[in-house]
């Protein structure tokens, strides 16, 4: 009786701790609404283990606090002894992304040698670093690359897609286009793409610039990177 008595406050301490904490947290979240700027969507505030800070979390992007919520700091936090830049190690896993629940089935899809090795690729048909990258995998072998043809940066950027997507062979048409400047012939009126459905999907993986790679262990690398640097990645990837 004793003992389950014992168990029974300890659970009741532990309880009331977590209410506290939440409840802190909470009117942190409120105080840093109204001090930072009206409408700003925060996702979740967070004691962190190091100098008495919270972590704001808006987005993939996160930014710290003091206890009461009153004074905001932005930029990276690094552990002095390792050298760790632990914001960066936040903001990293804040923005995997879980491979096998991709619609590979709205992504064009390259094979080279053996296939192996798997990524994806979020790019828009008017992006120069695109074009860039797509040059890029020409050095890569034993991979498939699923591309997401995102249109985010001209007006135009959804009908060259879809010209794209409509044509009989879909790799030729995108690495005739990103690589040689030749477009794909006119797209009937008609003719099912899933422009619509890939924008929605970039939005909701917070996919803010084109190109943006992402691989099976769920990172992403943003930018024109070379193969080299591509095939570090595919080789740390167990």
């Amino acid at each position: 009786m004793k003992l389950k008595t014992t168990m029974a406050t300890l659970l009741l301490l532990c309880s009331g701790l977590s209410l506290a904490e939440t409840a802190q947290e909470a009117a942190i979240k409120k105080s840093v609404i109204s001090n930072f700027r009206e409408g700003v969507k925060v996702d979740s505030v967070a004691k962190t283990p190091y100098a008495g800070l919270f972590e704001v979390r808006v987005g993939s992007e996160i930014f710290y606090t003091d206890e009461k919520g009153q004074y905001l700091f932005f930029g990276n936090i690094v552990e002095g002894r390792s050298g760790t830049d632990l914001t960066k190690q936040r903001t990293d896993e804040l923005s995997k992304v879980k491979f096998s629940d991709l619609p590979l089935d709205l992504a064009l899809k390259m094979v080279k040698g053996n296939g192996k090795r798997v990524f994806a690729t979020f790019e828009d048909p008017n992006c120069g670093p695109c074009k860039q990258v797509r040059k890029n995998l020409q050095e890569l072998n034993n991979v498939t690359v699923y591309t997401f043809m995102y249109n985010i940066l001209a007006e135009d950027s959804a009908d060259k897609s879809k010209n794209i997507w409509c044509s009989p062979d879909r790799n030729k048409a995108w690495d005739e286009w990103m690589l040689h400047a030749k477009a794909a012939p006119v797209a009937a009126q008609n003719c099912a793409n899933p422009n619509e459905k890939v924008l929605e999907l970039g939005k909701k993986l917070r996919v803010n610039a084109t190109p943006t790679l992402i691989f099976t262990d769920g990172s992403r690398m943003p930018g024109a990177v070379d193969a080299k640097k591509i095939e570090e990645k595919l080789a740390s990837i167990k």
